[in-house]
């Protein structure tokens, strides 16, 4: 065929006979088998020691083919060897105009199957393959398939359209994942999202496909960063600002200097990937952190959006928040304010550093934003006063109650909370971690009582996946309340569904919760749930799916209609006997 023609039309250039010249020899010679005998002496094997083996291996009806075929798989082993080898060998501009001059003479056979494999061998140890050529391999779709990513890096460090077609299927695959885990029906408060250490996570099969892409290259890196800094403005989806983190640690591990010193983060990323190993922000790092932000000199401002959205990553602001947390409790303990504590203002500065990144980013303003004096004077007292009513709730319970009557949990929030959580983005943050806190520590009371603040809050945070997807684990250590009508109305009723119908992913969480508690829920309740959960004619997949598991669930938990029915034997009606007067 046509392919055929093509494949073997650079050993003319090599002056090697091909089937063409055979072709020609037979059609104008008049003795065909002399002919062919001379063909085979001028093309085979120059070897005299075989001129006797040849004929020895006809006998045995070794095909000609087949031995031919076994030399030249040996030699090529050996070419590819030597390759190798000399790629390694002698001065380095001599080894590389040696593999230059073999890549000369063998690319017009690039085409043929058993010669290729020596082709790539010899660009990929090339560390700039000629321009010409690299052009004729992007040119043709199976050839760039077959090249080794040594030089696909070459040709994508000057076509980023190219290279970002490689990269986008694998951040559609990031994110993805991240959802599945969000949204996986397994819920416990043991194993969440946050469960896995980030030496595990930067294993996961994107990151190291995109550390094997980029190499050394920074240029290629840069790219990457690009795009993550283009999707994350595009989508505001913050598990691209765990990705960029991933990146720079997983080629830290790889102890790849050349692009690890080059990014400004490098020391900043490495010192908090420390924390949120621990969950935890200790001083001498915080210490750390802060020399770096206090360290960003003048004119280099720009480095504060790569920082901030270091920080923005889920994972970091995790670690922040919990960490904010265990610090107000400590000050409680010590009788102390938060505008008294350099490590709670440090947490802080960091929060909203990372929680500002998409505005920075998107309005390329690189400054710091501006703590709110308020966050510190009034809202953090406020949620320590929450710990103290705590506190003095169950003091109050262990005391001897006979002068007194029972002290009711206080029930009422203060308004300046409900304020602070619709109005303030850290606030807001910190609040939902306070909440995941006392659900935790399976406080229902408090739970209760802050809860009704959570149906308005920031740009609706407490509907955001994340919180959903730790709020619904942490709600599995309070699974016996479930039975109690009045729980299940304040968080169905008076929480979850006030957001279902406009919110897919609020529908789903739900759904999520009662499959794995369905169990639990008082059985009226239940019933009113399923109605109000029934998916609409907008309702995603995922959602009719859920709905459906849950309806199978309920339905092998009804009794069966027979159990129902069943009367008692004493009241059977007994069976009508014809009389005889009737016959």
């Amino acid at each position: 065929g046509p392919g055929q023609a093509e494949m073997y039309a650079g050993l003319q250039e090599l002056g090697v006979a091909n089937g063409e010249d055979l072709k020609e020899t037979l059609t104008n010679c008049t003795e065909p088998l002399k002919a062919i005998e001379q063909f085979q002496t001028e093309n085979g094997v120059l070897l005299p020691s075989l001129q006797y083996a040849l004929p020895f291996l006809d006998l045995h009806g070794t095909p000609r083919l087949e031995f031919h075929q076994s030399v030249f798989d040996e030699l090529r082993e050996k070419l590819l060897e030597r390759v190798s080898a000399i790629a390694l060998e002698g001065k380095v501009e001599e080894r590389y105009k040696k593999l230059e001059d073999l890549l000369e003479k063998s690319f017009s056979l690039v085409k043929m199957p058993s010669i290729q494999p020596v082709v790539m061998c010899v660009m990929k140890h090339l560390p700039k393959v000629p321009e010409k050529k690299l052009k004729l391999v992007m040119a043709d779709k199976d050839l760039y398939k077959a090249c080794a990513v040594e030089v696909k890096r070459q040709i994508w460090q000057d076509n980023q359209a190219l290279f970002g077609d490689e990269v986008s299927p694998l951040l559609k695959q990031y994110i993805l994942e991240k959802e599945n885990i969000l949204f996986s029906n397994d819920i416990s408060f043991l194993q969440n999202f946050f469960s896995l250490s980030p030496k595990t996570r930067r294993q996961g099969e994107v990151v190291q496909k995109l550390t094997q892409m980029i190499g050394k290259n920074v240029k290629l890196y840069d790219m990457v960063l690009q795009f993550l800094r283009t999707l994350f403005l595009r989508t505001r989806n913050v598990h691209y600002c765990t990705l960029r983190a991933e990146l720079l640690m997983s080629l830290h591990d790889l102890e790849i200097s050349e692009i690890c010193t080059v990014d400004p983060c490098h020391k900043f990323t490495w010192c908090l990937d420390a924390c949120i190993r621990e969950k935890f922000v200790d001083n001498k790092r915080a210490r750390e952190l802060q020399g770096f932000l206090d360290g960003v000199k003048k004119g280099q401002e720009q480095v504060l959006g790569d920082l901030s959205m270091i920080l923005c990553d889920p994972f970091a602001i995790n670690t922040l928040a919990l960490s904010t947390i265990r610090h107000l409790q400590d000050l409680v303990g010590q009788d102390t304010l938060p505008r008294e504590s350099p490590d709670l203002l440090l947490l802080l500065r960091m929060l909203s550093l990372g929680q500002g990144a998409w505005d920075m980013i998107d309005s390329q303003v690189f400054k710091e934003p501006k703590m709110e004096a308020e966050l510190i004077t009034r809202f953090l007292p406020l949620l320590m006063s929450f710990v103290v009513d705590d506190h003095t709730f169950t003091v109050d319970q262990k005391l001897p109650s006979e002068e007194k009557g029972p002290i009711p949990y206080p029930s009422t929030i203060p308004e300046a909370f409900t304020k602070f959580l619709q109005e303030n983005r850290i606030a807001c943050e910190i609040g939902l971690y306070y909440i995941l806190h006392i659900t935790k520590q399976r406080n229902k009371n408090a739970f209760l009582r802050l809860l009704p603040a959570l149906v308005e809050t920031f740009s609706d945070l407490a509907f955001s996946d994340i919180f959903l997807h730790l709020l619904t684990g942490n709600l599995t250590l309070l699974s016996d309340e479930f039975a109690l009508e009045e729980f299940c109305t304040s968080l169905f009723d008076g929480f979850f569904l006030t957001a279902c119908s406009r919110k897919e992913n609020v529908h789903r969480h739900v759904l999520r919760l009662l499959l794995h508690l369905h169990h639990k829920v008082a059985p009226a309740k239940l019933e009113s749930l399923q109605k109000a959960l029934e998916p609409t004619k907008q309702s995603g997949e995922a959602v009719k799916e859920l709905y459906n598991q849950l309806s199978e669930k309920l339905e092998l938990r009804k009794p069966s209609p027979a159990e129902v029915t069943e009367t008692p034997s004493m009241e059977l009606p007994l069976p009508t006997v014809p009389t005889p007067a009737s016959r």
